[in-house]
């Protein structure tokens, strides 16, 4: 089982998959909105899109058949690890 901090170390692992975290915190968002706030390449943001949702910290928001801007959010335990790398000066 994955405890809180193995997950708050997967992200903080990845400067990418701490920025899309952060910025999926603050509401929801296309890959190309991120990659435009973020200044990373479109395939970063997607790797780190993927790893995110694999671990449950982030969901689609719009159908999977959907291929062109697609909406992803924070889950309750993404924004809880987010709560947390905040809280403890991590970010």
């Amino acid at each position: 089982m994955t405890t809180e901090w193995d997950t708050v170390s997967f992200v903080l692992a990845s400067t990418y998959r701490e920025d899309v975290l952060r910025n999926l915190v603050s509401g929801p968002s296309t890959p190309s909105q991120i990659a435009s706030e973020t200044d990373h390449s479109m395939s970063h943001i997607s790797r780190a899109l993927s790893e995110l949702r694999d671990h449950e910290l982030i969901e689609l928001l719009v159908s999977e058949d959907r291929r062109k801007d697609r909406v992803y959010g924070s889950t309750e335990m993404g924004a809880e690890i987010w709560n947390t790398i905040r809280t403890e000066n991590f970010a």
